[in-house]
């Protein structure tokens, strides 16, 4: 279409600032890397005198060290191209109102998605539906779908109690444009007396009801079982009269909501449909991208909107304008036909004020993805996206051929619920993807832990563009994991996805050569880099220690003029990250927290996600470390220690282990380190060799304080097991007998 010029954009974009100086940075930290180089590959060539064999062990100790130094600069690199031009985007949604009328506005599809109700509380679900089904936005224009793969009657249940309360529950959001709009999570943060005296009646009263359908859902809960009193209230309970477990059981599906519902002010209520797809065990259900698939054919023949929000069961609409937002991008006339998704950061309700197990990952979500954005592919993360139906269903994206999301036909046409119902069993049953592009060119990737991670780079490599934005008020909030160990098996999870997509088909610098910019490959090959770094980093953690314990020096001297680039390198970086951190609203203690995570999960995480993917490229085996948290179910004494921030660590896994061994390990070499120090009065500061690896293990001991105070004067469940205590004690001195030995 012509460009009028009147025309004004819906949404605008804004380069980053700082960049200067952070380009001036990064010019002298890679200065400062090449010095660093140099004087390795001298030290290696330099000849010494020791005996041949001592050489020879030095030798090849400074060459690891060499390689070490380089991957990290070669992951530095890459981390400066995902830094190097950050843009953040602003919506205008006055001039999309005006632009548009609301009548004409697409239709909202809105995958929520649980898949066990006891991880995943019957009550949390309820409360991410009721959030999203209240948008400002126009109700006949929403479709809810909740899928439940734990296909549980409990999660039935609360469905079809917030289709109840939902007729009460939008029209007092309506009415008083609450935020956010999830009930549990406005109660919590409302006051106790409301100010506005208009509202405090109603406040009062719906209020009420929450709790009282609260206790129901939650009394339900504990029994385990739907009595027969609540059976008698739904047709849709007799489902499971034939359900054989959860994973073996026909198409569950109920339109709880229909096209003609309304509230209690006579206005239309979204559309609510429960659905628990066909699972078989002589099927694969390929997890949630399964059950995501199921979705988009399902909502496909009753609500067919031209746009899919999907978020997870754990996280709240917290920003009843965020469809809006995503409007504005979708339906800028100059490049809303460019974009299949707008993805919103993946952020948390429930972290403590320092941030103890670094969930919000401050600088990622703030810089780092804002990075992605500007070259055109910021990730899908699987929640709090909103998508483009065409091309999550496997459409190219043509530059000749643009989608008018306003003249999509919304529905395709209009029938009665149960015949609905009966058609669409059909499409969510076990059977139906055989023989069809279902999982490899439609809907999302089956085949890898992180099928939204793929997916997106599929859709990218399609000829579409994508969208990051991270408005003021947040889109959407979850729920952290509150212990240690959640912490790093989650993580775990994520990472050796993203390393298995680096050896498959899907690897950006193969898949994605020619299909999308150089500096998005790259910028995507870092995060899979994450797995194999463990092993370099690991090197870094342990050698230089032991080294300290055999008398055998791997830094300059300090007044060598070759260790102003190591010194630089090192607090000069850190000196940065902290910058960064206070200037993004962190704090002191934040940025600790973070450096002790990243430790903490390159030593574990990390390295689990590495071997799961090397066991399985060899076929040793096919299954994935399994690690049991085998830790008293107290949830309100884990939660008053997360509220605390004291760190979970009472669990018996190999991760406490290796954390503990490594801590220990440093513990007892800078204990040796200072006692050399102090012997040798005779060298100073300034001429000791090793004073630069006494400062690298100090420095290692003190982020690992919490693990020593887990360990030996902490008396509550939150402990370390003395169990793991005494295998690391033994673990930590064998390894020093050994280097002493040799």
């Amino acid at each position: 279409m012509a460009r009028n010029d009147d025309y004004l954009p819906l949404f605008e974009t804004k380069t980053a600032k700082g960049l200067i100086p952070f380009r001036l940075f990064a010019a002298s930290m890679f200065t400062s890397i090449c010095f660093i180089m140099v004087y390795r590959v001298n030290q290696i060539q330099k000849p010494a005198k020791e005996e041949e064999e001592a050489l020879l062990g030095r030798k090849w100790t400074w060459i690891g060290m060499f390689i070490a130094e380089l991957w990290f600069s070669l992951c530095w690199i890459l981390n400066v191209v995902v830094r190097w031009k950050p843009v953040y985007r602003v919506t205008f949604k006055d001039r999309l109102s005006k632009r548009y009328n609301e009548k004409d506005f697409p239709g909202i599809d809105i995958f929520v998605c649980t898949a066990d109700p006891i991880i995943e509380p019957p009550i949390m679900v309820l409360n991410s539906v009721l959030s999203v089904m209240a948008y400002d936005y126009p109700p006949e224009k929403l479709s809810v779908y909740l899928s439940d793969d734990g296909g549980s009657d409990l999660t039935f249940y609360a469905l079809l109690e917030a289709s109840q309360f939902a007729k009460e529950w939008l029209p007092f959001c309506r009415k008083f444009k609450v935020e956010p709009r999830s009930p549990e999570a406005f109660f919590h943060r409302a006051p106790k007396q409301v100010e506005d005296s208009a509202m405090v009646k109603e406040w009062t009263s719906i209020k009420k009801l929450y709790q009282d359908m609260k206790t129901r859902i939650q009394t339900t809960t504990k029994l385990g079982r739907i009595s027969e009193e609540i059976r008698k209230q739904h047709k849709g309970f007799h489902e499971w009269d034939s359900v054989s477990g959860q994973h073996d059981h026909d198409t569950i599906l109920q339109i709880l909501i229909d096209s003609k519902a309304v509230d209690n002010e006579g206005k239309r209520l979204p559309i609510l449909v429960y659905l628990a797809r066909e699972k078989r065990p002589t099927y694969h259900h390929n997890f949630k991208a399964g059950a995501m698939n199921a979705l988009i054919r399902v909502s496909a023949r009753i609500s067919n909107a031209p746009v899919i929000l999907n978020v997870d069961c754990d996280m709240y609409s917290n920003n009843s304008e965020s469809v809006r937002d995503a409007l504005c991008f979708f339906l800028d006339e100059e490049k809303g036909h460019e974009i299949a998704f707008v993805q919103f950061p993946q952020l948390f309700d429930n972290l403590t004020k320092n941030d103890i197990y670094n969930h919000f990952m401050r600088i990622i979500s703030e810089v780092e993805f804002a990075g992605l954005d500007s070259y055109g592919g910021v990730y899908y993360v699987g929640t709090g996206c909103l998508h483009r139906r065409e091309s999550l269903c496997g459409k190219k994206h043509s530059k000749t051929l643009k989608q008018n999301l306003i003249n999509t036909r919304y529905r395709k046409e209009e029938e009665s619920a149960s015949v609905l119902e009966e058609i669409c069993r059909e499409l969510a049953s076990c059977t139906y993807e055989d023989n069809t592009q279902w999982g490899m060119e439609m809907g999302l990737k089956y085949g890898c832990p992180v099928e939204d991670i793929i997916s997106g780079i599929d859709i990218l490599c399609r000829g579409w563009k994508s969208i990051y934005y991270n408005p003021e008020r947040k889109g959407f909030l979850g729920l952290a994991p509150s212990t240690l160990l959640q912490s790093l098996v989650q993580h775990k999870r994520w990472i050796a996805g993203d390393f298995q997509i680096l050896l498959s088909k899907y690897s950006p610098l193969l898949y994605g050569h020619g299909k999308i910019p150089l500096p998005l490959q790259i910028s995507y090959t870092q995060y899979m880099l994450w797995a194999p770094t463990s092993l370099v980093w690991l090197y870094y953690y342990v050698v230089p220690s032991l080294c300290l314990l055999k008398g055998v020096a791997l830094f300059p001297e300090t007044l060598n003029p070759w260790v102003i680039p190591f010194l630089y390198v090192f607090f000069g970086n850190r000196a940065y990250t902290l910058g960064e951190c206070l200037c993004y609203g962190g704090t002191l203690r934040e940025w600790l927290n973070e450096q002790r995570m990243w430790v903490f999960r390159r030593s574990t995480s990390h390295l689990f996600a590495f071997f799961d993917n090397i066991l399985k490229l060899l076929g040793i085996t096919d299954s994935t470390f399994i690690i049991t948290a085998k830790v008293d179910d107290d949830h309100e004494d884990v939660s008053i220690k997360y509220e605390q921030e004291l760190m979970e660590f009472g669990a018996t896994s190999p991760m406490s282990t290796i954390l503990a061994s490594l801590a220990l390990l440093n513990a007892i070499i800078f204990a040796v380190g200072l006692k050399r120090l102090i012997e040798e009065y005779d060298k100073t500061l300034v001429t000791n060799p090793f004073v630069l690896q006494i400062i690298l293990c100090g420095l290692l001991v003190f982020i690992n304080l919490p693990v020593y105070i887990a360990m030996f004067l902490r008396m509550d469940k939150g402990r370390i097991p003395t169990s793991i205590t005494c295998q690391s004690f033994i673990l930590a001195l064998a390894a020093c007998s050994i280097i002493q030995m040799y």
